[in-house]
């Protein structure tokens, strides 16, 4: 076979789809091979090398998952497509969950099959991918740090779900690390050379969601002096990541359910569609589950969005990384200069330390005890952590007698009052330490009665 062109398998009974997406393929420039059964592709698997495999998931003697796992075990790192009959989203999300690189529906859109072939193609090969072990093999390239057994599994996680098309949603508590799992994603898959635009759906005014995530056309409204494109053309080609997406309105929630489900977007004041190529990562620290249960976030666009589920592990379950994650922070916030070291009073005050702010947290102690500290060293007492220990309750241990409001309120200050000490009472960057919006806080503080009078800035 000639290495000048890329080859694709396409595996289906019906003979008219064959030739059809036979000859759109060809038309790409493709060498194309066809086969109408598991058996006759099997064979040809065994014969050629492949660079995608686009497969029906109906077939007379098997299903496209089985053509699935025989590529997983026998051509590892050659992505494959499903084509679903039209409604069938368990299929395709069962086929997604099993490995598969993206879905088409039928009837197939020839341009949702060329932007796919498109997309598999730039797959980097297993050779020429970059490393995920923690070192930065580039300098400026993102990297999740620690050599813990979780966050190892974290990054071997994050390397398959590079790999394919899926929806994703990142759990986690607030900082540790949603938006740079979602970067690493986009990053060691096949639209690394598109954008990637993040966006904290819970900081858009909801009057101005709609243009802000689809777009407008000139005159569309009072103020629109020309055509501007949305977050989703932003991304086009590339990956959304929509940050705090529980923050969503309902009705919001609706148009985004759409958008998703056609691959398409109509800008506001515009009478067409234009087609999307968007890969959407969604993540938030609120349990979401618990948020359609409560009628806040629909379940269809909870399935469509959490499609596969990555966990983000928090600090206090990876102690044993906190030695290599500080001296990575404290060598990136010196830019350059001598950084000090941590000495072992300070290192095992931090390792000792819940950190409910996550790796973010981390960072703000360190930037602080740098502006504390003396000479070349980082002291226990410059590191100035807060004192308050909680039961594995989440209770603080002098109030366990108290009714449980008053309980939950007692922990509820705590964690504000630390999180503004933090952050030297900046409402804004508390707010982010914390995971909630600004609007949110000074609702918080307004019920508990805590003053901000020390907020200058807000």
């Amino acid at each position: 076979m000639s290495a000048a062109k890329n080859h694709v398998l396409v595996v289906d009974d019906e003979t008219d789809i064959r030739e059809l997406l036979g000859m759109t393929l060809q038309r790409m420039g493709l060498e194309t091979h066809c086969a109408a059964s598991t058996v006759e592709a099997f064979a040809l698997l065994e014969q050629h090398n492949y660079d995608l495999c686009l497969t029906d998931m109906r077939l007379p003697d098997g299903d496209g998952l089985s053509v699935l796992d025989y590529v997983a075990r026998n051509h590892a790192g050659m992505p494959v497509a499903v084509i679903t009959a039209h409604g069938s989203t368990e299929n395709a999300v069962a086929a997604l969950k099993a490995g598969a690189f993206d879905y088409l529906a039928k009837p197939v859109s020839l341009n949702q099959l060329r932007m796919l072939v498109r997309s598999a193609l730039k797959l980097p090969r297993p050779q020429d991918r970059r490393a995920s072990d923690g070192q930065e093999t580039t300098p400026g390239f993102p990297a999740l740090i620690g050599d813990s057994p979780l966050m190892r599994q974290t990054r071997q996680m994050i390397d398959r779900l590079a790999r394919n098309q899926a929806p994703i949603h990142v759990t986690g508590e607030s900082g540790s690390g949603k938006e740079l799992a979602a970067r690493l994603i986009h990053l060691n898959g096949s639209r690394q050379d598109g954008p990637f635009v993040a966006v904290n759906c819970g900081a858009i005014p909801e009057n101005l969601m709609e243009s802000e995530f689809f777009g407008y056309r000139k005159g569309a409204f009072t103020g629109a002096a020309a055509d501007r494109d949305g977050f989703f053309q932003a991304a086009n080609g590339g990956t959304l990541f929509l940050d705090e997406v529980a923050d969503l309105p309902l009705l919001m929630q609706v148009k985004l359910l759409r958008v998703i489900q056609e691959k398409k977007v109509r800008k506001v004041g515009s009478t067409s569609e234009d087609n999307l190529d968007v890969r959407i990562i969604s993540a938030t620290h609120r349990n979401l589950t618990e948020e359609v249960k409560s009628g806040a976030f629909r379940q269809d666009l909870y399935y469509r969005l959490n499609v596969i589920e990555l966990r983000m592990p928090s600090l206090r379950e990876m102690h044993e990384d906190i030695p290599l994650l500080a001296g990575a922070i404290l060598k990136r916030q010196v830019a350059g200069g001598s950084a000090p070291r941590l000495s072992a009073a300070a290192l095992k005050e931090l390792q000792a330390y819940d950190f409910p702010g996550n790796v973010r947290e981390l960072e703000n102690v360190l930037e602080r005890a740098l502006a504390l500290a003396a000479g070349a060293e980082i002291r226990q007492e410059d590191l100035q952590l807060a004192a308050v220990r909680y039961d594995k309750d989440g209770a603080d241990p002098d109030r366990s007698g108290l009714p449980l409001q008053e309980r939950l309120d007692a922990v509820e200050k705590k964690a504000i009052l630390a999180a503004l000490e933090q952050t030297r009472f900046n409402r804004t960057a508390a707010a982010k330490l914390l995971g909630i919006t600004f609007r949110a806080l000074r609702y918080r503080m307004e019920r508990l009665g805590i003053k901000g009078d020390l907020d200058s800035t807000n």
